[in-house]
């Protein structure tokens, strides 16, 4: 098989577009649709549909792209592993996080494991969802609950309180709610307009939910920037609200404690480069969690 015909059909499957996905490979607008011509030619079916929203995956093209997904995975960690060197901390490590810990924890992790280690580079995955760590979307994966798949290759760090924090010019403005009732009962809350999880911690009506939120986001980085700016009050992990001094702790009794997990492929058990990120990564990791109960 051709990989430059497949790699061309991931990034229009991707993006829509014939024309966004010849940027992104680098390539002409010409070649881009030669190289679709010649796919759907070898696989003797049309691969995508124009519409207003353009270009729509085919029922051929839905059953292909997982597989041609992973197999682009498997290259990926073929190039990356070739940068290793035997016995030797050395290379390109790709770390999959949620988008809290890759924005908010991990990089100034990444850089003191650098500076031990100089060789290292880091490819950073973010992303709420589970990447499958099993088809090497990534070596090492810092995962927010205990990985279902037996498997892999986990190491419990420990448990992140997580509660609700506002700042304190918020406070001044609106004074400090003293039950869950008096929080929702106005537009105070920063949270999810979509996603679940608030909602069913709190064991409220959705609708209720809905009417108390000043501002609604899938975005967990958004919430804590709106909760530092003072918009609201939202959910933060507790070491992250200890770093702003002017944020303040609200309704302590609703509390909740998220797991943290190093988890990696068991395939990557002899890989010096992989096994010396993860210790470092997991002494970083553990310190984090221990400074939330300081």
């Amino acid at each position: 098989m051709d990989w430059g015909l497949y790699r061309t059909f991931l990034e229009i499957a991707r993006s829509g577009s014939l024309s966004a996905a010849a940027r992104t490979l680098g390539i002409t607008h010409p070649t881009a649709r030669r190289h679709l011509a010649e796919l759907e030619e070898q696989l003797a079916g049309r691969l995508f549909t124009r519409s207003t929203r353009g270009l729509i995956p085919t029922g051929l093209a839905e059953r292909i792209l997982p597989e041609v997904s992973r197999i682009e995975a498997s290259i990926g960690a073929i190039a990356r592993l070739s940068t290793e060197r035997p016995g030797a901390v050395q290379g390109t490590v790709r770390v999959s996080a949620s988008e809290v810990m890759g924005a908010e924890v991990l990089p100034p992790m990444l850089t003191r494991i650098r500076a031990l280690h100089p060789g290292l580079s880091f490819e950073l995955i973010l992303s709420d969802g589970e990447t499958d760590i099993l088809r090497r979307d990534a070596d090492l994966a810092v995962r927010m609950v205990r990985p279902r798949q037996k498997s892999l290759v986990a190491r419990r760090v420990g448990a992140i309180p997580v509660g609700f924090f506002a700042h304190r010019s918020w406070l001044a403005a609106h004074g400090a709610p003293a039950s869950l009732d008096a929080l929702l009962a106005g537009p105070n809350l920063i949270g999810q307009d979509r996603r679940r999880t608030l909602v069913d911690a709190l064991g409220v009506d959705q609708t209720r939910f809905s009417r108390s939120l000043v501002l609604a986001t899938d975005s967990d980085v958004a919430q804590i920037a709106a909760v530092r700016a003072g918009l609201g009050v939202g959910v933060m992990q507790a070491p992250l609200a200890k770093r702003e001094p002017a944020l303040r702790r609200v309704l302590p009794r609703l509390d909740h404690k998220m797991e943290v997990w190093l988890v990696t492929h068991p395939g990557l058990r002899s890989s010096t480069l992989v096994q010396s990120v993860m210790a470092a990564l997991y002494a970083e990791l553990k310190g984090y969690v221990r400074g939330a109960a300081a």
